[in-house]
C-alpha cells in the first residue's frame, strides 16, 4: 500500500470515527452557529459515542498491543463519559473550567506522545488540546468568545478526526508531500 494513504487499523479508524463525530456535536454546540443547540446537547452521544464505545475501542487496541491508540482512546472515553454524564449537573464555571483545564493537559501529552504519528494524529490531538484550553479559561473567565472560539477549534479537530478515519476506509490520501516545484501539497 502507498505509504501516503491511510492504511488504519480496525481500532484506529473506528477510535477517529468516534472521537470525530463527537468533538464534531460538541464543537459545533459550542460555536453557537445554529440556533437553540449548545455544547450541552451533545451530552448524550459524548456519553454513549464519545465515552462508553471509545473506552471499548481503547481497551480492544490496548489488547492488541497498540498502546497509542489504547491509551489514546481509553482516556478520551473517559473524559467525554465524566463531560456527558456531568453537564448540567449543577456544577459551578469555575468547576467546568477547571475540568476542561485538567483535561487539556491530557491532549497536551497525547499531542506530544504522538509526535511521530503524522499530520491526523498529532493534529487532531494538538487541535483538541487548544479546544479545550480555550473552553476552560472561557468557562473561568466567563468570557464566551472564548467559548466559541474553542468550539470552532474542537469542530475543526473533529473534521481532522473524522477524515483521518474515513480516509484510512477509503484509502484516501493523508500524508503531504513536496510539489515538484518544492511547495506542499497534498499527496495523491
Amino acid at each position: 500500500m502507498n505509504k501516503d494513504v491511510a492504511s488504519g487499523n480496525g481500532t484506529s479508524t473506528l477510535g477517529n470515527l468516534a472521537l470525530g463525530l463527537t468533538l464534531l456535536a460538541f464543537g459545533l454546540g459550542g460555536t453557537g452557529v445554529i440556533d437553540n443547540v449548545a455544547a450541552a446537547d451533545a451530552a448524550g452521544l459524548a456519553t454513549w459515542v464519545g465515552g462508553v464505545a471509545l473506552f471499548l475501542v481503547g481497551l480492544l487496541a490496548l489488547r492488541a498491543g497498540s498502546t497509542g491508540d489504547g491509551t489514546a482512546f481509553a482516556a478520551l472515553g473517559a473524559f467525554w463519559f465524566t463531560w456527558g454524564t456531568g453537564v448540567g449537573g449543577g456544577g459551578s464555571a469555575d468547576a467546568a473550567g477547571l475540568f476542561l483545564l485538567l483535561w487539556a493537559l491530557l491532549a497536551l501529552t497525547l499531542t506530544l506522545a504522538a509526535s511521530g504519528g503524522g499530520v491526523f494524529g498529532q493534529g487532531v490531538y494538538g487541535l483538541l488540546f487548544v479546544a479545550l484550553l480555550l473552553s476552560g479559561i472561557a468557562a473561568l473567565a466567563g468570557n464566551e468568545g472564548l467559548g466559541k472560539a474553542g468550539g470552532w477549534v474542537a469542530a475543526l479537530a473533529g473534521l481532522a478526526a473524522w477524515y483521518g478515519a474515513t480516509a484510512a476506509v477509503a484509502g484516501w490520501p493523508t500524508a503531504l508531500g513536496r510539489a515538484s516545484g518544492g511547495s506542499t501539497a497534498a499527496a495523491a
